[in-house]
């Protein structure tokens, strides 16, 4: 059975296919994204609004770390959705057995440096003045679990790659249900602080993990490994990083986006500047949660064709990806450009950063129904295996165009020129990237 839902990748109509993997990756982002949504509105209700931004501050440091997990997950998995495409079962579970190693190895090193300058790279980050002490409580307990964190979010995208899209949701739904239930226990009823909202989202990432360990050992799965596909191959592990670390870079530029983002905004607008960027940061995350659905529903099925060699399928899905991810995408902007005062006030009583937010919410959010050419552009280029191109494209908003306007913006327009930055960016993008991608149908997926 398991072995029939891989190949439907190839077999079924493309909509109806996408929609079948998309909605599951949604829902799971939609779950994730209320986690911290929710998890912010608790933590600036019960603890107050510098612990939103001491926890956006740790944010960054947490998920680059955890995003080594995503890269090698997502790297993989274009190894192993070609492979499967192609019936080359030995290549897919040799690739699966030498992500887990990866991820181990590396998450596990960076997290022994992480604690170890822990008082350095929290002010470096933004955590400065009384953001400091509750982002270094939060940010040493949640990184004791962020090597779990990693290995979930790599079997994740090993499961996607498998064709099993609701297995997928419900390892993204676990920790977020149980992340805001713990928070609730430990924040509320126990007033742990800011140490209980670090320990709710450290033991969410060890239930997740354990239902991806489950889901791998049971007869859902088909990638069934052994000891001797934990040994690195190089040809293998060099294809993973090639590939991977498109992901990987852009979690490294939006950790500096954040390091850049809070220490700009505080020297404007000291810790309220820095609350609205953490607020407007949470929406990024939430409100983009359908089109990201598309995309990762769109991953698998364009390397299982390509590996295929299905090129008119390949078309077909690119064309109906970005249609359903525009439209979804402007909703999304309809919604964010009306009511971003109401979004504020969910999170915080502050009056200040009840009156800056909404402001800078509009302006980063401007440009919000064109950005579907870029993620689907950029997500194609990961998909097939062509990992320069897909690194060029990933990189292109946040850090070819957003870094440097954000230095040179806020020299004419202060503050203002910092939320600007993001509808440019997303522009320029957008239209480089509408570029390649035509080239690359042109050129590549002829009929």
């Amino acid at each position: 059975m398991s072995k029939i839902a891989s190949q439907d990748l190839g077999t079924q109509a493309i909509g109806k296919l996408l929609i079948k993997q998309a909605v599951p990756a949604s829902i799971g982002i939609l779950v994730m994204s209320l986690n911290i949504l929710v998890d912010t509105i608790f933590v600036g209700h019960w603890i107050g609004s510098v612990a939103i931004a001491a926890i956006n501050v740790v944010l960054p440091v947490s998920f680059f770390i955890a995003a080594l997990g995503m890269s090698i997950g997502i790297g993989g998995a274009s190894i192993i959705s070609r492979a499967l495409g192609a019936n080359n079962t030995i290549k897919a579970l040799k690739t699966f057995g030498n992500q887990i190693t990866l991820t181990l190895l590396l998450t596990v090193t960076l997290v022994v440096f992480g604690l170890w300058f822990v008082d350095g790279i929290i002010p470096a980050f933004g955590g400065k003045g009384t953001i400091f002490e509750p982002a270094k409580i939060y940010y040493k307990i949640v990184l004791y679990g962020v090597p779990i964190l990693a290995l979930s979010m790599m079997g994740n995208a090993v499961i996607r790659a498998e064709g099993k899209p609701k297995f997928g949701m419900y390892a993204m739904m676990i920790p977020s249900v149980s992340n805001l239930l713990l928070d609730y226990i430990f924040i509320n009823l126990l007033d742990f602080g800011m140490e209980g909202a670090a320990w709710a989202t450290t033991i969410s990432y060890v239930l997740c993990f354990l239902f991806i360990v489950w889901f791998f050992m049971s007869k859902h799965s088909e990638l069934k490994i052994d000891f001797s596909h934990f040994g690195l191959n190089f040809g293998i592990v060099s294809e993973i990083s090639s590939l991977g670390f498109v992901t990987l870079a852009r979690q490294a530029v939006v950790s500096i986006t954040y390091l850049l983002m809070n220490n700009i905004l505080y020297d404007f607008g000291g810790e309220t500047s820095v609350t609205s960027y953490a607020i407007v940061g949470r929406m990024l995350m939430f409100a983009m949660f359908p089109v990201l659905g598309i995309t990762q529903g769109f991953l698998p099925i364009a390397g299982f064709n390509y590996g295929a060699q299905n090129y008119t399928r390949v078309r077909e899905t690119i064309n109906i990806a970005i249609k359903y991810a525009s439209i979804l995408a402007t909703l999304v902007f309809l919604v964010l450009m009306f009511f971003p005062e109401a979004i504020t006030k969910m999170f915080t009583t502050d009056v200040s950063v009840i009156s800056q937010t909404p402001s800078a919410m509009r302006w980063v959010f401007a440009a919000t129904p064109i950005i579907a050419v870029q993620l689907i552009g950029a997500a194609y280029f990961q998909a097939i295996g062509k990992a320069k191109p897909a690194l060029i494209l990933t990189l292109l908003r946040q850090g070819v165009f957003f870094i440097p306007l954000i230095f040179i913006l806020p020299e004419f327009y202060g503050e203002l020129g910092v939320w600007i930055s993001f509808p440019i960016a997303d522009v320029l993008a957008t239209l480089v990237t509408a570029y390649f991608l035509n080239r690359e149908i042109v050129k590549t997926l002829k009929p």
